[in-house]
């Protein structure tokens, strides 16, 4: 049986984490806010260059550009975008598992994985996989000269031949409450298969020709694809650590009132045998 000054020692302790769990739950809220406004502000730019971009690769020839050529080969690189900092729940244990299906699903495939995020880093680092390349997510927003030198990296081993196509993942960000797991094809680039859409957004004039422009927008797609991982992963972070950060003051504060319930019956059952044992010194005195 524990004595109160110990459960005292332990409420204390609890209310502690409680402030701390509180803060940071504001911080992320605050955070939140920046990046939810910064990735709605991305998406219809990243989603309209998907369909230009699906546009223009319908029309022309998979070797009239390298991004295009689907070369059959099993070496596969692996993008996975994750968190730097733990206390954020189940945000980045559902990403490492989507990574690890993903490669149980391709027993045969040579695969490499290109690693944003300390907590992906630090979960593969002794797996014995090969590393591409290793990056953290870091403290500040999320800007596109880091998507760019992201993109540079993962096309500069496409054109290498060191990886044959490339997969993406990343959290889609839908709410605080919500943060859902996507794997997408980021390389060769392929046309959508849409053709309600292709009928719905008809022909585009390019000016100059379609060749160029293709040429032109490949590379800029996969920094912009980059970029929105980056955006929707940092604005996922942030809900799931918030959403994380309320449940644990909550349960902070449950566990307050029965560690409290506890100590004030202690202390009134020793409250009582000091009387009782008044009151027997004193019968025993007459």
């Amino acid at each position: 049986m524990p004595s109160l000054k110990d459960i005292k020692r332990r409420i204390k302790s609890v209310k502690n984490t409680r402030q701390i769990t509180k803060a940071m739950k504001m911080v992320s809220a605050a955070k939140l806010k920046r990046a939810q406004d910064e990735i709605v502000a991305a998406r219809p730019y990243a989603e309209k260059m998907l369909e230009l971009i699906g546009s223009l690769a319908s029309k022309a020839s998979s070797d009239s550009h390298p991004l295009l050529e689907a070369r059959g080969g099993n070496k596969v690189g692996l993008m996975l975008f994750t968190s730097d900092r733990g206390l954020c729940g189940s945000f980045n244990s559902q990403l490492l598992r989507n990574a690890e299906r993903f490669m149980r699903e391709r027993p045969s495939a040579e695969i490499s994985l290109y690693l944003v995020g300390r907590r992906g880093g630090e979960y593969f680092k002794k797996r014995g996989i090969k590393l591409i390349n290793s990056r953290n997510m870091g403290n500040a927003r999320p800007n596109y000269g880091s998507a760019a030198e992201i993109a540079n990296d993962i096309i500069g081993a496409y054109l290498k031949g060191e990886i044959d196509e490339v997969h993406i993942i990343f959290s889609e960000f839908k709410s605080a409450l919500t943060q859902k797991p996507v794997l997408q094809q980021l390389l060769p680039v392929v046309a959508p298969q849409n053709e309600e859409k292709k009928e719905e957004g008809g022909d585009y004039l390019y000016e100059p020709a379609e060749d160029a422009v293709l040429a032109s927008l490949l590379p800029r797609y996969v920094e912009v694809q980059a970029f929105r991982a980056l955006l929707e992963t940092s604005a996922s972070e942030h809900g799931a650590r918030m959403t994380a950060m309320d449940s644990a003051s909550k349960n902070a504060g449950q566990m307050i009132s029965g560690l409290t319930l506890v100590y004030n019956r202690l202390r009134q059952a020793a409250i009582t045998k000091e009387l009782m044992e008044i009151i027997g010194g004193a019968e025993a005195l007459k």
